[in-house]
């Protein structure tokens, strides 16, 4: 059986030696079949709660910026990830720029849910990666990637905060 992520995932070595590629689409490959899951569960969640302010071309082309922003991130600023699959670092971006629309429109919710999500990432920071779900994908998770991909949203939304703050009364 072929195995895609040998031809996909985010390997740093074959990246330095021209398989750029790999910065976006480990993205889109998987270590297990429970990691897939988790992901496409996040993906549809994210859906969910922030569809009212994108439409799917627009959200596809913010996954799109989100994940080579992150295979940037991960090569130039994570020296010690060798191997990355997974949309997890994508997903904390997608779902930092939905908490921002939503702040925007003057929905309370965003707030929460951007507080949230910078909680979540500075635990995972304090804390370490949880053994638990490294377990159940069979792979260290990336913390670092969450933490890149939290700061992609806020660049992803950058736009959106200057429009907030130009509306803001002095």
């Amino acid at each position: 059986m072929l195995n895609l992520n040998d031809f996909l995932e985010f390997n740093r070595q074959l990246i330095s030696q021209g398989e750029v590629w790999r910065l976006l689409s480990s993205q889109y490959v998987h270590a297990n079949w429970a990691h897939l899951g988790l992901n496409c569960a996040g993906i549809l969640l994210i859906w969910l709660l922030h569809a009212e302010h994108t439409t799917p071309s627009q959200y596809a082309l913010n996954s799109l910026v989100l994940g080579i922003w992150c295979g940037l991130g991960i090569y130039f600023f994570c020296p010690d990830i060798k191997i990355y699959t997974g949309l997890s670092a994508l997903l904390h971006g997608v779902i930092v720029w939905g908490a921002i629309k939503d702040i925007s429109v003057g929905m309370r919710t965003g707030s929460l849910l951007f507080i949230g999500v910078w909680l979540k990432v500075a635990h995972e920071q304090y804390t370490g990666p949880s053994a638990e779900v490294g377990q159940l994908i069979a792979s260290r998770v990336a913390i670092d990637a969450h933490l890149i991909g939290a700061i992609g949203g806020i660049v992803l939304a950058t736009p959106v905060i200057i429009k907030m703050i130009k509306k803001t009364p002095n």
